[in-house]
């Protein structure tokens, strides 16, 4: 019995070793895919920042060319 409690332990260890390294990975793909959502969401604030600043300067620009127009009246 002993060489079949031998064979149990190894291929019991080998399982142990294939989740381990399968569950490592999954983590890393799930971090990374945290990650690129993260850089995603960090553009699309940044370029959302941007067009809110330009359509403020846009309408800055109009009120103030509005102004010009109403004060050469």
């Amino acid at each position: 019995m002993s060489k079949l409690d031998d064979l149990q332990a190894a291929t019991r260890r080998r399982a142990e070793e294939l989740l381990s390294k399968t569950r490592k990975q999954e983590s890393d793909r799930l971090a990374s895919r945290d990650r690129e959502r993260q850089v995603e969401a960090d553009k699309t604030a940044r370029l959302r920042a941007l067009r809110l600043s330009k359509e403020e300067a846009e309408k800055a620009g109009k009120k103030s060319a509005v102004g010009k127009v109403a004060a050469k009246k």
